[in-house]
């Protein structure tokens, strides 16, 4: 079979001024969000239609997540989210680290209140922004239980922790948005 191509009449990459910009944001919520790719699967696949839990999550952090000017962006984690959704969320969340290599995560039970169950499960997430790594659980204790211990690496030790918490039904068909629980020194 024969086939004929014509070659381009010009580049469709001039690296416009705006060019440049959206793609310097775009690259601080690529390396915000690709550690945690698993975990995104679990938190955004309510917001998924017709692109994937990643896509998902890129689009809403992209608009909603980032703070600064170029070139100086970095990733706003009070307005950022690692889940979405409309299922209740988390209450009165804290996070410590006590001991070496550990991260407390500790909450109030609100079951009960709006859509949130006893029997929602904890979906809790670090990230650790140096080494552009997470350690996550997507199938945390019970809401009732109101705390759990994160076991991270030991090389962690002395750096910073972003910490985020959020709940999905026992059932998994309903996600609530995450919460920023601040940064957290590793003991």
């Amino acid at each position: 079979m024969d086939y004929l191509r014509i070659k381009p009449s010009s580049v469709a990459n001039p690296r416009t001024e705006g060019q440049v910009d959206q793609r310097s944001k775009f690259s601080t919520v690529l390396r915000f969000l690709q550690p945690m790719t698993d975990f995104l699967r679990v938190g955004f696949k309510l917001y998924a239609n017709k692109m994937t839990q990643f896509n998902a999550a890129m689009s809403y952090n992209l608009n909603n997540g980032i703070t600064g000017a170029y070139p100086n962006y970095t990733i706003d984690y009070a307005n950022a989210l690692v889940t979405r959704g409309n299922l209740t969320g988390a209450v009165g969340g804290a996070a410590t680290s006590p001991s070496a290599a550990t991260v407390d995560v500790t909450w109030t039970d609100n079951s009960g209140s709006g859509s949130a169950m006893a029997t929602d499960k904890a979906l809790i997430l670090l990230f650790n922004a140096t080494r552009g790594e997470s350690v996550f659980t997507t199938a945390g204790p019970a809401r009732s239980a109101g705390t759990e211990s994160i076991s991270v690496p030991s090389e962690y030790t002395g750096e910073d922790v972003e910490v985020f918490l959020a709940f999905i039904s026992e059932d998994g068909s309903k996600v609530a948005n995450s919460s920023y629980l601040g940064s957290v020194t590793v003991a």
